[in-house]
């Protein structure tokens, strides 16, 4: 394996983990703020969805100025 193709796993492990914190953080302030299972749920499925799509907006600037 490659230097880059190590990096690049990194950092998709990483994207994924602070993804997972964000859902799981939503999830819990949505049981705090009284909301059912399946409302905290779908709190913390936006969330994860929401830090996906940021990351990923992010690599494709990131990659379009680097080239």
């Amino acid at each position: 394996m490659t230097d880059r193709t190590v990096a690049v796993l990194l950092a998709a492990a990483l994207t994924l983990l602070i993804a997972l914190v964000a859902a799981a953080a939503a999830a819990y302030l949505a049981r705090r703020d009284h909301a059912n299972y399946p409302q905290a749920i779908t709190r913390a499925g936006a969330a994860f969805a929401t830090a996906l799509s940021l990351a990923t907006a992010f690599i494709a600037t990131w990659t379009a100025l680097v080239r």
